[in-house]
């Protein structure tokens, strides 16, 4: 699986391509820059996925989900996130477009493929109420929960601390130590970096 990682908008949000046998996922698309619509260009994308629905995650659902024809795809506890983009949007004075809604949900248990690879459905919520992330073998891609050094923030609409925590200890640190994580903001790490010197997590 090849895994390409773009920066886009003001916020810094990375969003990621998978490819394997000529299939992609497309994961939080910040928006529909051109180094991304073009790394998707020879493929068939199977699916555009939201980890959550912040407007830094999908602004660019609307145009990414046109060019490739691919269905979107989130938690159902995120829909009203997402129906709102404009509105954050102007929270934070960046304008961002409407998002489709989404063709699929997915929730705890879920499977997705690309390729051969199949990534599983982890229900990871506190940053956002319908948070999920990605794993698979060696890999989590794991939007807003943990980061390098940090964790996501919960002083948003929807989010909890004390459920985040309980996100992270239930359903990120059982991975292998080796994990890499790949965060929606920020240099990737792993599961036994950020369990042995994440000041958030050390004794977890």
């Amino acid at each position: 699986m090849e895994i390409l990682t773009f920066e886009l908008t003001p916020f810094l949000t990375n969003c990621y391509v998978l490819k394997d046998g000529g299939e992609a996922l497309i994961i939080d698309p910040g928006d529909a820059a051109p180094q991304l619509q073009s790394a998707v260009a020879d493929v068939k994308v199977k699916m555009v996925i939201n980890t959550h629905c912040h407007c830094d995650h999908c602004g660019g659902n609307a145009e990414m989900v046109r060019i490739t024809g691919a269905p979107l795809a989130c938690h159902p506890a995120e829909l009203p996130l997402l129906q709102s983009l404009e509105q954050q949007g102007m929270m934070f004075g960046v304008p961002f477009p409407a998002s489709p809604d989404p063709a699929r949900f997915l929730d705890e248990g879920d499977e997705v493929t690309v390729g051969s690879v199949t990534l599983k459905v982890l229900f990871t919520p506190g940053h956002s109420p319908g948070h999920i992330s990605l794993a698979t073998d060696g890999v989590v891609f794991d939007g807003d929960v943990l980061f390098a050094g940090s964790i996501g923030r919960t002083d948003l609409w929807g989010g909890d601390y004390g459920t985040l925590i309980a996100s992270i200890r239930s359903k990120l640190l059982p991975l292998p130590d080796h994990t890499t994580v790949y965060s929606g903001h920020g240099p990737a790490t792993t599961i036994g970096r950020e369990r042995r010197s994440n000041p958030f997590l050390v004794g977890a």
